[in-house]
Formats: structure tokens, C-alpha cells, sequence
């Protein structure tokens, strides 16, 4: 028989709740509670010890894991559910849950991360990313696009080929008249270069089919903000994509490249995109470069 004064004692630390309310419907491993609850292993062990010294959590063994699974008390019940709500990272928490859930059931992606992990590594003439890329851009349908954070315009003049307008935002003045020869000089009536943040770019609310952050979320101060500007420049049904860096420690990026953020987690970013309303959100990681720092590419799609 479990002390009510020990176990409320216990329950008395924020994150051991969070850990609670997070093992009460699913099992997890400490490698799986570090993704959701964003924490070193030790701290996330230390806290899990605590709560088996008090039956609030047990485990089982897995193949090399240990899988912990909560037991909450009818007594605790109420008391557990209202401290939930008072802890401010309880919907960040239901989100990377949310998406390390998704990723438990894509039994497909293992396989493709393989396979991605192959490809390039045997020659092939002619095969690459890049042709592959160029290829899928000129099959793909939208009548409008925005590239938000476009730079000069590189994939913006690949989406004009193929799409009815589109519209490249970029906070440089310099970028933006460089953008607006080149689309001149390629005869691309259809590509519109506007100066302005992403974070609040210079288009009409819901008149928008593909909104794309190709790296530029991470120069943005406020990039929960961006997202939610690119949901309300969409269209019902619109869809959101988004490139960048998963989340480093190269600090000189900071002065090199001028970047806000360091990057992003898959949780991290899966969080800010459905925080900011989009639905059907998917996050993987898409490439990794071979030269040091070994930066990742993390790739986002959602719609709204």
C-alpha cells in the first residue's frame, strides 16, 4: 500500500506530473520521454525512479529498452488532472507526443531512411537529388505560390515555371530588385518579387495555394509568428512547406549566416506548425551533409 502523504509529495514536481499525464495512455521508453519532454536521460531517470518508489509508474523490459507505464491512483486522479492544467508546457507535451506517435506508426519510414541513408553512395550517371528535385518542382500543379524568404529566387524561378503567380518575399531590397531582373531576364512574367518580413509579408489573407519557408524560418526572430502568418495567407485546404535545419550546435552560424535559431527539432517544429493551426502536420528528417558540421535538413508538410 502506496503513502497518499509519500505520493503527493511526489506528485508535487511539475515535471513529474508532465511525466505522468504523458505515461497514463502510452507506453514509453526514457529515449522516447526525452523526445517528448525535451530533457536529459539522467534527469528524466531520476525522475522515473521516484515515481516506481511510489507504484506510480512500473516497467518492462523490451528487446534493449525498458518500458515505463503509469498507474494512477483513483485518490490522485483529480488532484494529477488539475495540476496538468496549471503547467505550461502540457500542450507542448501533447504535441511531441502526438508526433512521436506518428513516427511509432509510419512503419514505412525505417525503410526509407535506409534507403536514403544508400542513395548516392553507388554511382549512377545522371542520378541525383538535385535533377530529382528540378523534376518533381515541374510536375508540380498550384495556381499561387509564396516562397517566403526567397533570397534571390532560385526556387522561386523553378515553382514559376509551372505555377500561375508567384510571389517572392524577402526582407533585402538588394535581393529583391537581383530577383526581379533575373525574372525579367528568364521571361517570367508570372514571378512578383515584394520586399518584407516573413513574418508578416505583404500578401492578402487567404490567397494563397503553397506557402514555402525554404531555410528561412530559422533567420526569423519569432518563427511561431511566420507560421502563423503563412496560415493565414493560405487558402482553406492550403498547404505549408517547410525546409530547414535541424536543430545544432554550430554556434558560428550565428555570425556566418546571420541566424536567429540554431536549427529546429522535429518536435520543436512540429509543435510551432500545429500550434499555429495546420492540421495533418508531418515531420522527417530529410538529408544530412557529409562535411562537417554535418548539418541535417529537417522537412515539414502541413496543411490548413
Amino acid at each position: 500500500m502506496t503513502s497518499i502523504l509519500n505520493s503527493l509529495k511526489i506528485i508535487s514536481d511539475p515535471t513529474r506530473v508532465r511525466i505522468l499525464s504523458i505515461l497514463e495512455d502510452q507506453e514509453l521508453s526514457v529515449a522516447e520521454l526525452q523526445e517528448v519532454l525535451n530533457m536529459g536521460q539522467s534527469r528524466i531517470s531520476t525522475q522515473l525512479a521516484q515515481l516506481r518508489s511510489e507504484e506510480l509508474v512500473s516497467d518492462r523490459r523490451a528487446g534493449k529498452n525498458n518500458l515505463y507505464t503509469a498507474h494512477i491512483p483513483d485518490n490522485l486522479r483529480n488532484i494529477i488532472d488539475l495540476a496538468v492544467v496549471e503547467i505550461p508546457e502540457t500542450q507542448q507535451d501533447k504535441s511531441a507526443l502526438t508526433h512521436l506517435l506518428s513516427k511509432r506508426r509510419d512503419k514505412s519510414r525505417a525503410y526509407f531512411d535506409e534507403l536514403a541513408g544508400k542513395f548516392g553512395k553507388h554511382y549512377v550517371p545522371g542520378r541525383s537529388w538535385k535533377a530529382l528535385a528540378e523534376a518533381l518542382l515541374k510536375i508540380l500543379n498550384y495556381n499561387v505560390v509564396a516562397d517566403l524568404g526567397a533570397g534571390e529566387g532560385t526556387l522561386s524561378q523553378l515553382l514559376a515555371q509551372r505555377a500561375q503567380h508567384v510571389i517572392a518575399v524577402d526582407n533585402s531590397e538588394k535581393m529583391v530588385e537581383f530577383g526581379t531582373q533575373l525574372a525579367k531576364d528568364h521571361n517570367l512574367p508570372n514571378l512578383e518579387y515584394r520586399l518584407g518580413d516573413i513574418s508578416d509579408p505583404p500578401i492578402e489573407e487567404g490567397s494563397v495555394d503553397l506557402a514555402i519557408f525554404s531555410q528561412a524560418l530559422h533567420h526569423a526572430e519569432r518563427p511561431g509568428k511566420a507560421l502563423r502568418k503563412a496560415y493565414q495567407i493560405l487558402k482553406p485546404g492550403g498547404t505549408l512547406v517547410v525546409l530547414d535545419l535541424l536543430q545544432h550546435s554550430f554556434e558560428q552560424a550565428r555570425e556566418l549566416y546571420y541566424d536567429a535559431h540554431l536549427g529546429f527539432s522535429e518536435v520543436e517544429l512540429f509543435s510551432m506548425i500545429t500550434e499555429a493551426e495546420f492540421q495533418s502536420v508531418e515531420v522527417v528528417v530529410a538529408d544530412k551533409e557529409l562535411e562537417p558540421p554535418h548539418f541535417q535538413t529537417i522537412l515539414a508538410v502541413a496543411r490548413k
